[in-house]
């Protein structure tokens, strides 16, 4: 079941998620998430959240087309984000894609990205998007929907990642260890059609910008 979790971070051109919008079986609207929802004309199936950030009129957006609203305390140990993932889990998502991420507060986007490995390693897909960039979190094996010239980075998730194995890069690697403290998979680029990510232990974020900022 492939599910599409709304965040209120930064989507800049609206315009890119419209033709995607379609594609999901579940969506879930985290807090001001909905706002999102309801400027894209997506239809909401949960809200989750301590309604923060969310405005009267996607509040009232959603409730009107019989949203489920699961609303929790300011004052919690869970972010926003990572009860969406919950309520995903527990739904049965299969494949998760996270829209709004990602933005201008660091220590949101990073949260965000590292809770979404717990999913990563029990077997659900999860990948971030946005009109720039995707970012997919693989604990096993990736062909990259990338063209020759992209741009990609490796980021290991973790202390270390193990049996790292790149093909069609333009740097390739083979049964590489990746650390944590020491980042060196970065900007890669892509030389061959079907690029390849392999990995045996860990996980990793696989960076690939459709467009450098």
């Amino acid at each position: 079941m492939r599910c599409l979790l709304m965040v209120n971070g930064d989507y800049g051109d609206c315009a890119w998620y419209r033709q995607y919008k379609d594609g999901f079986d579940r969506v879930i609207c985290v807090d001001g998430g909905t706002d999102w929802a309801r400027r894209l004309g997506i239809v909401p199936h949960r809200v989750v959240g301590d309604m923060d950030s969310i405005s009267p009129e996607a509040m009232d957006y959603a409730a009107s087309l019989g949203a489920e609203l699961t609303v929790v305390p300011r004052e919690k140990d869970n972010t926003d984000f990572q009860l969406g993932l919950e309520l995903a889990e527990e739904d049965g998502a299969t494949e998760i894609v996270v829209w709004g991420g990602t933005g201008s507060r660091l220590d949101h986007s990073l949260s965000n990205l590292f809770s979404a490995t717990a999913l990563v390693l029990r077997e659900i897909k999860v990948c971030f998007q946005s009109p720039g960039n995707d970012i997919y979190l693989i604990n096993r094996h990736l062909v990259l929907p990338g063209k020759v010239g992209d741009t990609v980075s490796l980021i290991t998730m973790g202390d270390e990642s193990r049996g790292v194995t790149l093909h069609g890069f333009q740097y390739p690697l083979t049964n590489a260890t990746l650390r944590g403290r020491w980042q060196y998979a970065v900007s890669n680029v892509i030389v061959e059609p079907n690029p390849a990510v392999e990995i045996e232990s860990g996980v990793v974020a696989v960076i690939h910008y459709r467009e450098l900022p």
